[in-house]
């Protein structure tokens, strides 16, 4: 599945599916203190004399600087540090168990965010067959699902909207791997923007 993202800041976003349909939408309302990012899922609507969608808030992110930030989706609450930890050396993989009881790890480089599987023996039957996307094995099954693509001018090369593009094989756990990679996102271009800072 390919989505596409209306800003490449995921805090206040609107994604829709190839077909231009909405599917999920966050937003960040501007506050001191601390910010909670909602995530809205399209659900359709029952209503036989209004055939438009509605937007429904599933999920939510409560940002916080010191202490760890909070997910919440469909009513579960979660703390970033205990459901979606952060490994390696730079810290920039993050680890979490999807709803399926599959272990997932979010990836991210320098310019996109990615999301693979941690099992050793388990091979989900479809790959992304999209450009840059690579379909990765180590040691351990390391097999790609999932991958952020960044804004593109079409200065060199054709123009490209920013995107997440999520393997057809995780549609039933799709709510989990949308909140993550808004919250991975976010914490990738703040590196990105420390990085930035830190060299100019």
């Amino acid at each position: 599945m390919h989505l596409t993202l209306s800003s490449e800041r995921v805090r206040s976003t609107i994604m829709t599916n190839e077909e231009g349909q909405v599917l999920y939408k966050t937003s960040t309302p501007f506050r001191l203190g601390t910010r909670t990012t909602t995530l809205y899922k399209a659900v359709p609507n029952t209503d036989s004399d209004d055939m438009q969608d509605h937007m429904e808030a599933i999920g939510e992110i409560e940002w916080h600087l010191i202490h760890p930030s909070k997910m919440r989706l469909h009513g579960q609450e979660m703390m970033t540090n205990t459901f979606i930890p952060r490994h390696g050396f730079r810290g920039r993989k993050r680890t979490f168990t999807g709803p399926d009881g599959l272990p997932y790890r979010w990836d991210m480089d320098f310019k996109i965010v990615r999301v693979r599987t941690c099992l050793n023996d388990f091979l989900y039957s479809s790959a992304l067959t999209c450009p840059g996307t690579q379909l990765s094995r180590n040691d351990a099954t390391r097999q790609e699902l999932a991958r952020s693509h960044r804004r593109r001018l079409g200065i060199i090369g054709p123009r490209r909207d920013p995107s997440l593009d999520v393997d057809p094989g995780l549609m039933n756990i799709l709510d989990t791997i949308i909140l993550t990679f808004v919250y991975v996102e976010k914490l990738r271009r703040d590196k990105e923007e420390q990085a930035k800072q830190s060299s100019g």
